[in-house]
């Protein structure tokens, strides 16, 4: 009997991500295909309430690499699942009823709280380690942020997602390059009343999932070449979060872009995305940052295997 695969396409603000995944007969599960493409679906969406024309372009042409990939190893449908600007946008219908056509299957478009739950399912799964600990999950994603804690690193205490994201505070605040001293101040402000509301446990561990994160840990790594494995697990200080967003913002984006482990597409929106993650880490007094390259991608594919047992 064949081993099972299960394709996941999680269709962002940012980034589409294609993950291909073999599960065996032990249950253990082998990526075949792990895939980030950088369509910006969200790009103008905080000012305007839609989708661009060129970014739905855009995108439906990653759609359609995504469907020859998955055609190649053998999946005929798989499971998607879209985000904050598809939550969002007046005429999300622009994209996704084309872009079903391509996939051949329905997008998800996933509440927050869902999308919070799916990246702790994630990390849940990668770190048993953590089982009977304190933590609290984040992930900054291009159009907003989930937060999810959790009393014994099992299961969901508190699970919110917050309209802060690297894409969106980019577009409202940081219009200079590279911002300016007041712009920085402008974003870390509204970025600090957003989680000034929240109830989150203090003096616990941070676990940084998606793109911002797992680019400060290929920055620190200095990774030519990116390696999922040497980013899930490694453990940044406060202080080194702080200063990745104060080295990172003094530059222009040309320059960001000639930063080992700064992808090309993330190189504009990554400051916005680190001055999240260095609140979030000043909000919960945590200790460290432990990064995770799985995040809501990988929660899908543990509940399809769930099912299929």
């Amino acid at each position: 009997m064949p081993a099972a695969r299960h394709a996941v396409i999680d269709i962002g603000t940012n980034t589409l991500l294609l993950l291909v995944v073999e599960a065996g007969a032990d249950g253990a599960l082998t990526p075949l295909v792990d895939l980030c493409r950088f369509g910006r679906l969200g790009k103008g969406l905080d000012a305007s309430g839609k989708l661009a024309d060129d970014a739905i372009a855009k995108s439906l042409d990653i759609c359609r690499e995504y469907r020859r990939v998955m055609d190649e190893h053998g999946v005929s449908a798989p499971a998607i699942v879209g985000t904050q600007a598809l939550r969002e946008a007046s005429n999300a219908a622009a994209f996704r009823e084309p872009a079903e056509a391509i996939l051949g299957a329905t997008i998800e478009i996933i509440a927050g709280k869902r999308e919070a739950e799916l990246a702790f399912g994630a990390v849940a799964h990668t770190f048993p380690d953590l089982a009977g600990s304190r933590f609290v999950v984040v992930d900054v994603g291009g159009g907003s942020t989930e937060l999810i804690a959790t009393q014994d690193g099992k299961t969901v205490a508190s699970a919110v997602s917050v309209p802060i994201g690297a894409v969106r505070l980019t577009e409202r605040y940081l219009k200079s390059d590279p911002p300016t001293p007041e712009q920085l101040a402008a974003l870390r402000t509204d970025v600090d009343a957003r989680l000034a509301t929240l109830e989150l446990p203090r003096g616990v561990p941070l676990i940084g999932t998606a793109g911002t994160a797992t680019t400060l840990a290929a920055v620190h790594l200095a990774l030519g070449t990116y390696d999922p494995a040497r980013v899930t697990g490694l453990r940044l200080a406060p202080a080194e979060v702080d200063a990745q967003l104060v080295r990172l913002a003094a530059m222009p984006v040309a320059q960001r872009r000639a930063v080992v482990g700064i992808p090309t597409e993330r190189a504009d929106v990554i400051v916005a995305g680190v001055a999240i993650y260095a609140a979030a880490l000043a909000r919960v007094a945590a200790p460290v940052m432990i990064t995770c390259d799985r995040g809501i991608r990988w929660g899908v594919v543990h509940e399809l295997q769930s099912a299929a047992r």
